[in-house]
């Protein structure tokens, strides 16, 4: 955790190493616990932006940041005393914060203390909560100090220890654990690059904003894509559902809630418009995106189920391929007409020499 000198860089590598090249859910704990320790350091606007940039490039549920009770207590607890809370926290479940309060007390208060920097940093913490609570600011501060110097020789430190209750962080928004801000920042970015090489865009080199918009621009509406949908709606969508929404398809709603139907293609309903339906065997449930209700998503694979009344069903490997798909359709038709028109300048223009002439 140091902030200076080697300590620092390796500590930084290592985490880029992590998510370059680990499996997804040690990624996703390597990302929760940097944004945490950037969010408890009063670093906030690196750590949502951190938070923002995991959502946008995996299109996975900020839930996923959190891998236990105490990271979800201490994030509550942040927030609580944040006057300023991110649009993406909707997507954590509430807590009862004083229950939370007792729950962390009790977990501090069973820890073992063995001559381990683990054991010492828990002790640390648990000092933290008493001076804090017991309204002695000068003595939680001090020992907030003194965790952060054993936290700079421990990989991955818990850093949720310290902020399980409200006293010690509302001192942690004031500035009680200090990381230069210069080193947070360029600490966020490193992790946000990382992740940027790890999911590139695909092969052919679009992102999703470029995908929809050459979509809209192939159907001759350019610019009219729907706005994004928000974390709040996405997180009652799911709620409503009873479902978690696959990674890909959270991607292109956090890209544009809902398509306009364009011929052929129907109308992609929007976030607060998905409704569920059970297949004929009822062997699962599937998410209607579609009006008509000739799509339908599967939520344990993600793939996506076209039923044409021309050319039967068919299944694409995800709603990106299902678009993809739609985009290579769209210049299959328009190739042709651009043909044509070029065809009828290059005569206007013959005609014009003719007259000329």
């Amino acid at each position: 955790m140091s902030s200076s000198g080697d300590g620092s860089e390796d500590f930084v590598e290592a985490a880029v190493r992590t998510v370059l090249t680990a499996a997804d859910d040690e990624v996703d704990t390597t990302v929760g616990q940097a944004a945490l320790l950037l969010a408890c350091a009063n670093v906030s606007g690196a750590a949502d932006r951190l938070v923002r940039q995991w959502r946008r490039t995996t299109g996975r549920s900020v839930t996923r940041l959190v891998r236990d009770s105490s990271t979800a207590r201490a994030w509550v607890m942040l927030f609580a005393v944040r006057e300023a809370v991110p649009e993406w926290a909707a997507e954590l479940p509430p807590l009862d914060l004083d229950a939370e309060e007792r729950a962390h007390r009790d977990r501090l208060a069973r820890a073992q203390r063995r001559d381990a920097p683990e054991d010492t940093l828990t002790e640390l913490a648990a000092r933290a909560r008493e001076r804090a609570e017991a309204g002695d600011v000068d003595g939680a501060r001090a020992a907030v100090a003194a965790w952060a110097s054993v936290a700079r020789d421990t990989p991955r430190p818990d850093v949720a220890l310290l902020a399980g209750c409200r006293p010690v962080a509302a001192l942690l928004a004031q500035g009680a654990l200090t990381l230069p801000a210069e080193w947070a920042n360029a600490y966020a970015d490193a992790l946000i690059a990382a992740l940027h090489a790890r999911h590139p865009t695909d092969a052919a080199g679009s992102s999703w904003s470029e995908l929809i918009d050459e979509i809209l621009r192939l159907r001759g509406v350019p610019g009219t894509a729907p706005p994004p949908a928000s974390s709040e709606a996405l997180a009652e969508a799911e709620h409503r559902l009873g479902v978690a929404l696959p990674d890909s398809y959270r991607r292109f709603l956090f890209t544009c809630d809902g398509l306009p139907a364009d011929v052929v293609f129907p109308r992609l309903l929007s976030v607060g418009e998905l409704t569920m339906r059970t297949t004929k065997d009822e062997s699962e449930a599937d998410v209607v995106i579609a009006e008509p209700a000739v799509l339908v998503l599967r939520s344990t694979t993600g793939e996506v189920v076209e039923h044409d009344p021309m050319f039967g069903v068919s299944v694409h490997h995800d709603v990106r391929a299902l678009l993809e798909h739609h985009r290579r359709l769209l210049e299959a038709a328009v190739g042709p007409l651009e043909d044509t028109a070029n065809a009828e300048d290059s005569a206007n223009a013959e005609d014009g020499q003719d007259t000329e002439s």
